[in-house]
């Protein structure tokens, strides 16, 4: 009996033996054969948190974006933002760095430029592309950045870009002051590069990642997060119940998905160009590089009379291009009047029992800084919060000023930033009253820069609704629009060239999409970045 029983507890034993090393071998497995980037932490004997990572290389993203539900209105206004925002690119196969754009051995030509031009006249400007053999580019699509300014008078403009696909461009500029003006042309992107840059954001919309930290106890768990992930492995689903904003993680091996206790940026994927496609990405060469002119690069301006210069504003409207400019030192929009508040009285007097809500990334973030530094009144209380990240919150009690700054939902390229404190700007809108002493204002656009498009649309779209909503129930409430602007390459990027992901050219797209959509918000103001 005894025997018996023995040998059965030994097979028992044998087989739970069996069981665990099948288990592990399989688990290991598993490992090897999805190479995704996992990272588990975990407590030491000392107490102190132990990180293992595994990073691989196969990457079959699912990508949240793709899977929303739009309506028939939504879908043709999406429709028509891509097809405008679409970058002309020519129909060429893959072209050697030798033919592809010099900007030094370009060149560009002032037309007229003999003649005396009045304010408000029009300059044109010819710009011819050659490649690295000095021989005329066939086709177009490079990224051209073109200005007028005269450094004496701290004042400076930005010129229409028109490419005529055959390696000619023409820009075209509005003189807006007397005196000797200068013109400017640069090659931000070739056309060879801005084609890689495009198959990245189309084919690489996860080479930016971002990572979350799962803590249980003495347990704790990192993983990496993103707008797309692979799909082989199991996700936390974090996408926004109110917005749809989509959001995931790897879920953690031993914690659930509530156990999350905060969000920072993972890094840069490796090795995405190859040694051929670096090539078009070379500072000093071929990046942001000016273009020679073939005579003279300045023209002389002078005043027009009073009545003519009244004529000419009456046909300055909305869709007046460029909508402002630089002069001494002080933007100067051209279809409205605005009031410079160059001292911290004048501020304080604008500001004075209003509660100001600032909203977005750190283009935003510095009207904080500013505003508390430059205003001696405004006390910025100390709420623990990261100096990078927020939230911030700062109060006059002699005038009765509120101002207070958060940063914008995932993604977001900040250092970490609590779980609690991830909020989508459509939401907290939603939680605002609103009235005649409310002030919000809106920037959001440099962390998006390297997903695709239809991610940042669907973000202004939820913030279009939700700041139409804040106007019907409180059509007094004045809402502040600030609008991208070209990016220039962040120190990561131009640390390592091979793992550029922030150009020029990406944030393009950005800048652009908030000038030509329909927000059909009138009671809203749209300011340039």
């Amino acid at each position: 009996m005894f025997i018996s029983f023995f040998k059965l507890r030994l097979f028992c034993c044998l087989l739970a033996v069996l069981m665990v090393v099948v288990l592990v071998i399989n688990v290991t497995q598993v490992e090897y054969l999805d190479r995704e980037t996992v990272s588990a932490t975990f407590i030491d004997s000392s107490g102190q948190s132990v990180l293992s990572q595994v990073v691989g290389t196969s990457r079959n993203p699912y990508c949240g974006y793709e899977h929303q539900t739009l309506s028939s209105q939504e879908r043709v206004e999406e429709d028509s933002l891509l097809t405008a925002l679409q970058w002309q690119m020519p129909d060429v196969g893959p072209v050697p760095f030798l033919q592809s754009s010099d900007p030094s051995s370009s060149y560009f030509v002032i037309l007229n430029s003999a003649a005396f031009f009045k304010v408000g006249s029009q300059l044109e400007v010819l710009v011819h592309i050659q490649n690295f053999q000095r021989k005329p580019k066939k086709y177009g699509g490079d990224y051209l950045q073109a200005r007028i300014h005269s450094p004496k008078l701290q004042a400076g403009a930005v010129g229409r870009v028109v490419d005529y696909q055959n390696g000619f461009y023409k820009v075209f500029f509005t003189l807006l002051w007397p005196g000797r003006v200068q013109v400017s042309v640069s090659l931000v992107h070739p056309s060879e590069g801005i084609r890689v840059l495009q198959h990245l954001q189309e084919e690489k919309p996860d080479r930016v990642y971002f990572k979350s930290l799962f803590r249980s106890g003495r347990i704790s768990e990192t993983t990496e997060c993103n707008v797309c992930l692979p799909r082989n492995l199991p996700l936390c689903n974090f996408t926004d119940l109110y917005t749809g904003e989509p959001w995931f993680c790897f879920k953690p091996k031993k914690l659930p998905c509530s156990s999350r206790i905060n969000h920072f940026k993972g890094g840069y994927l490796k090795g995405l160009l190859t040694a051929a496609e670096s090539a078009f990405f070379q500072s000093g060469v071929n990046i942001k590089m000016p273009i020679n002119s073939s005579g003279p690069d300045w023209v002389t301006v002078i005043p027009r009379t009073i009545k003519e210069t009244n004529k000419l504003e009456l046909y300055q409207g909305a869709g007046t291009f460029p909508s402002g400019y630089y002069y001494k030192d002080q933007w100067r929009p051209r279809n409205f009047k605005i009031r410079q508040f160059n001292d911290p009285d004048s501020i304080t007097e604008c500001l004075q029992r209003k509660v100001v809500y600032l909203f977005g990334d750190s283009t935003i973030r510095q009207w904080f800084e500013y505003l508390t530094t430059f205003v001696p009144d405004l006390v910025e209380f100390n709420l623990g919060s990261p100096r990078n990240v927020g939230p911030f919150l700062a109060v006059d009690q002699k005038h009765s000023i509120l101002l207070k700054y958060r940063c914008h939902g995932p993604p977001i390229r900040f250092t970490t930033v609590f779980s609690s404190e991830l909020r989508y700007v459509a939401n907290e809108l939603n939680g605002i009253v609103g009235g005649k002493n409310t002030v919000v204002a809106i920037a959001i656009w440099s962390h998006f820069s390297t997903f695709p498009l239809e991610v940042y649309i669907r973000r202004l779209r939820n913030i279009r609704r939700a700041v139409v909503q804040l106007l019907d129930r409180s059509p007094k409430t004045v809402v502040v629009i600030r609008t991208a602007n070209a990016q220039e390459l962040g120190p990561e990027v131009k640390k390592k060239i091979r793992r550029r992901n922030i150009t020029f050219w990406l944030s393009w797209p950005d800048a652009e999409f908030s000038r030509v959509s329909k927000v059909d918000i009138s009671r809203c103001y749209l300011g340039l970045g």
